[in-house]
């Protein structure tokens, strides 16, 4: 195969890139930030995003993501969510028609409540698309641990392709086809993480921890089957073991994120103190947007927008959410 691009070098594009590199791809980095670039050619680190790891010597940065993407049958788009449409609307002319893109973005855009699969349909239709998501912290992936995702197209030979790119003998990639599903579970997970994160700063402890996962799983997926998903699809890597992963581990920086805001720490001051971002907040307007767009009820979105962006006290939204008038636990 010719080089494999990676559009977005921060800890999660750069942990891929090196994975991929790690397989005996030629891997063309794409950052944003300049001295990005220069501290991974010079030194073979990315010390910004992804510190203490040692990269393969068959990554190369780049800050043209012309350059980066000219002639890769594979491009693997790795931006934050907000940025994913200012990248690849420029690359129009650069991306030959069959080239495999393979989103690993989990977020909603903002203006518009689009996946990334709807981005990518129109600003670059003449690719093939797969969604990459499931539980996978950077740093475990790049320590070899072992890690399942599931790759997701619907195409089926497409979904095959992107499995079969990615997986190593610690990386097993399962390939499905409800692209919706996997994308908007990766999305919506980020957004129950800081909720998790808002209980934890609260000194609460493994009861409304586990209330929390459990009916931030059936708002996700309400949304979900509302907007075309397969219910089935929230039962796994890209649903539940993802929301598992974020709302409990100490490496999620959502559930960071969440209990900075439970400390009374504002979500501005917490942004000027941390680089790479909370995918969740962002994420929380918009699916909160999405959820009235599509008559779905998102209590526990709402409460989180609400702390994040209304200047809700987080002490006050856990008694407001217990409150809620009482219902059957299932919406069918």
């Amino acid at each position: 195969m010719s080089a494999v691009a990676v559009l977005g070098a921060g800890s999660w594009g750069t942990t891929l890139a090196n994975l991929l590199a790690g397989k005996g791809e030629t891997v063309r980095l794409w950052a944003y930030e300049a001295e990005v670039v220069e501290a991974i050619n010079r030194t073979h680190e990315n010390p910004a995003f992804l510190p203490g790891i040692r990269l393969h010597h068959g990554v190369r940065a780049f800050a043209d993501p012309h350059e980066a993407v000219a002639e890769a049958p594979v491009i693997v788009s790795v931006p934050p969510s907000h940025a994913v449409r200012a990248v690849v609307s420029r690359l129009h002319d650069a991306v030959a028609p069959g080239t495999l893109v393979v989103s690993a973005t989990k977020g909603i855009e903002a203006d518009t409540l689009a996946l990334m699969s709807a981005i990518f349909a129109e600003c670059l239709p003449q690719a093939r698309f797969a969604a990459l998501s499931g539980p996978s912290f950077a740093l475990e992936v790049c320590q070899g641990q072992p890690t399942a995702v599931v790759a997701a197209s619907r195409d089926e030979a497409t979904a095959h392709d992107a499995q079969r790119i990615f997986a190593t003998p610690t990386f097993r990639v399962y390939s499905g086809r409800d692209v919706v599903g996997v994308e908007l579970g990766g999305a919506l997970k980020n957004v129950i993480a800081i909720a998790a994160g808002i209980l934890e700063g609260l000194g609460l402890g493994h009861n409304p921890r586990a209330a929390l996962i459990t009916r931030g799983l059936a708002e996700i997926t309400r949304l979900g089957v509302a907007m075309g998903a397969d219910p089935l699809t929230f039962a796994g890597l890209a649903g539940l073991g993802d929301l598992v992963l974020t709302t409990t581990g100490s490496l999620s920086r959502n559930r960071a994120l969440g209990v900075a805001l439970a400390q009374g720490v504002t979500l501005e001051r917490y942004n000027a103190t941390h680089r790479s971002v909370a995918e969740g907040a962002n994420t929380s307007r918009a699916a909160a947007a999405l959820g009235a767009r599509m008559g779905v009820e998102l209590p526990i979105t709402q409460k989180v927008c609400e702390v994040l962006f209304s200047g809700k006290s987080a002490r006050e939204a856990v008694p407001e959410l217990m409150g809620r008038e009482l219902k059957s636990e299932q919406w069918r």
